[in-house]
């Protein structure tokens, strides 16, 4: 398999220090995973050899005002995780890109997610097109949830669909291994980011 990588963005999906550092509001939850798969450090090294393949690198990270009146006041299921948690708090640590990921010049920062789907209430869909891309090589928090969220739409929005088997983490490993076995495959082309790397032309 061929990857175009002029045509080809890589979508980082809230990598926070909410989930990716210790301190962080939903780290502990995630941290075995990240730690048995080596996800964060594999998003590392793909992220810089993939940049200077001229991969386009988009972060889509999730962040509220305080008081989180964006959403409803009734929030339920994975959102009133957030809300109880006062998690992903726009202008705090925990709402930051880790470090190691920081973005840099060149990169573009998708403003606006609020929910699971990344493309869902930003721009996403636009930039993208804009851009020429065509495949979007998928990976982050969480597996099951809006890594799986965001993989669905960009299939059902006819983009080639690259999702990272060991770039991602969810909250136990076996919601994550589920995700994996059971969903990646229909609405993408599961891959590791070493074979993704290696299939960048």
């Amino acid at each position: 398999m061929s990857i175009a990588a002029k045509s080809t963005a890589l979508v980082l999906i809230e990598y926070q220090n909410d989930f990716t550092t210790e301190g962080g509001v939903f780290h502990p939850a995630v941290a075995p995973v990240m730690k048995e798969n080596g996800m964060l450090a594999n998003t590392v090294k793909l992220v810089a050899d993939a940049r200077k393949k001229g991969v386009a690198i988009l972060h889509t990270p999730i962040m509220f005002a305080s008081g989180y009146g964006e959403i409803t006041p009734h929030p339920y299921g994975i959102l009133k995780g957030v809300v109880d948690n006062k998690a992903f708090i726009k202008g705090s640590w925990g709402a930051a890109i880790v470090g190691d990921l920081a973005p840099q010049d060149g990169d573009i920062v998708i403003e606006g997610k609020r929910g699971l789907d990344a493309f869902a209430s930003t721009n996403l869909d636009f930039v993208l097109r804009s851009k020429g891309i065509k495949t979007v090589v998928i990976g982050g928090f969480l597996t099951n949830c809006c890594v799986e969220s965001t993989m669905r739409t960009a299939y059902e929005h006819g983009f080639e669909v690259i999702t990272l088997t060991d770039c991602c983490a969810a909250t136990s490993g076996e919601a994550h291994a589920n995700a994996l076995q059971h969903d990646f495959g229909m609405f993408s082309k599961p891959m590791t980011s070493t074979d993704v790397l290696a299939a960048l032309g």
